[in-house]
């Protein structure tokens, strides 16, 4: 039974396993030094197909300015990801991730597909897309509402 913080007990059990999945997978990435917050700039630098600045990083992955600045100094600090001069603002800088840093997102990525793939082996293809359907109507009712 999900701890009660809202008004409707669905509400409390979704975001009870939201949580307990992010715990999850992030015990499984820690084994390889990642962590979902890494996991997750590192997917949007390795998505893109320009180097990007830290605003956009920030706002793609829906993390705090300050919080992404956090996440990109330790993976610099790790060698994964490279500041470089913005071409058209000196006062700017963009992120890539260097070599180890797309060798490391690769890893970290099929640790979290495994990660995930055993978090819902229990669910068929057929619960699956009603899942999916019945999250995309939360989805709809609330989108926009920011």
């Amino acid at each position: 039974m999900a701890v009660q913080g809202s008004s409707d007990v669905l509400v409390d059990e979704l975001y009870e396993t939201t949580q307990q999945l992010r715990r999850f997978v992030e015990s499984r990435l820690r084994t390889s030094g990642a962590s979902v917050a890494r996991l997750r700039a590192m997917r949007m630098l390795a998505r893109s197909e320009r180097p990007l600045r830290m605003r956009d990083l920030s706002e793609m992955t829906g993390v705090a300015a300050r919080t992404t600045t956090s996440i990109v100094d330790s993976l610099e600090r790790d060698g994964l990801v490279e500041r470089v001069r913005h071409p058209d603002d000196r006062r700017a800088f963009l992120l890539r991730l260097t070599d180890d840093g797309m060798r490391c997102h690769r890893e970290a990525e099929e640790v979290d597909r495994l990660a995930l793939a055993e978090a819902t082996a229990g669910l068929g293809a057929e619960d699956r897309t009603r899942f999916r359907a019945l999250l995309a109507v939360v989805r709809e009712a609330t989108a926009g509402q920011d």
